[in-house]
């Protein structure tokens, strides 16, 4: 801190508030430690010595107090119109002198105010990075739950491997704010639901068998997608994949779904892509090729 801006912040502070009290109110307000200006005897000594005694304690100790003094210019700097020195004797003059003061400090302050941003920024960047390095914290968290749940299910019987299934998506969906109309409900091996992306309705479709999904399977899916509006695509999930006889079929025409398989599951859960970006790029290839399958791992080379 240069000394050039001690002298006019201490005559800016004397003459911007004419009763102690006053004054002390400024102080404990702008420095926050009641400590720092307890520490003065407010009853026997004047107001400029107590000022200087202040600015020139803190600016010694500018390692440990550089942000109050910093604060303190700052503040008196932007005190624009102390009007309450016209309510005291010769007031008109005391406001005069204080205005005078106080624009003096104000032409000195600029490079301080650019200090101030400079910390101000970087205290936001840091507090993003502590919020964003917490959210991948709790997100990788969450997906090893996840991943211990998945290699569970694979151990289980059909019926308890459907609602299994259906929990974890459940979980997986909310993790990744995709908002689910309902919670995906499990009909024998078959969970159905619904859920929007992106402004798009999906209904979802998801089975565990041990087969590959056939065409009548996609048929029977693609049937209820056609019957609602018609911004409405499908989500068909088959953990064991599909015959390429029916991806062919049903990449022929206007698309109605888009298809997702265990490898796609495991690469989410693995933490290799989001959700949302799997299903941002399945809905692009779909769009720009009618090809419903794009699978994760073409996605990740």
């Amino acid at each position: 801190m240069s000394p050039a801006v001690l002298q006019p912040l201490k005559e800016a502070l004397t003459l911007a508030y004419w009763f102690k009290p006053d004054l002390r109110a400024f102080l404990n307000n702008t420095l926050g430690d009641r400590h720092l200006v307890a520490q003065f005897d407010w009853q026997g000594d004047y107001k400029r010595t107590i000022v200087a005694q202040l600015v020139d304690s803190l600016a010694s100790q500018q390692h440990k107090y550089f942000n109050e003094l910093l604060s303190l210019i700052l503040d008196t700097a932007a005190i624009t119109d102390p009007s309450w020195l016209k309510r005291v004797e010769d007031g008109e003059k005391k406001y005069a002198d204080a205005v005078a003061a106080l624009k003096t400090l104000r032409e000195q302050v600029e490079p301080y105010r650019r200090i101030r941003s400079e910390e101000e920024e970087a205290t936001r960047r840091r507090e993003a990075e502590r919020a964003d390095a917490e959210t991948r914290r709790a997100m990788t968290e969450k997906l090893e739950e996840l991943r211990t749940l998945l290699y569970e299910i694979v151990k289980q019987e059909p019926q308890a491997r459907g609602y299994s299934l259906e929990k974890l998506l459940n979980q997986l969906f909310a993790l990744f704010d995709i908002d689910a109309k309902a919670p995906f409900k499990v009909y024998g091996e078959q969970i159905d639901g619904a859920f929007t992306f992106d402004g798009t309705e999906f209904l979802l479709e998801a089975k565990w068998q041990n087969l590959k999904c056939e065409p009548k399977d996609l048929d029977i899916f693609a049937s209820k997608v056609s019957r609602k509006l018609d911004n409405t695509l499908g989500l068909f999930l088959s953990m064991n994949g599909f015959q390429q006889s029916a991806i062919d079929l049903h990449s022929q025409g206007r698309p109605l779904m888009i298809l997702m398989d265990g490898a796609d599951l495991s690469a989410i859960i693995d933490n290799r892509i989001k959700l949302s970006e799997l299903l941002t790029r399945k809905r692009q290839h779909a769009a720009r090729t009618g090809e419903i399958y794009l699978g994760a791992y073409n996605i990740l080379g």
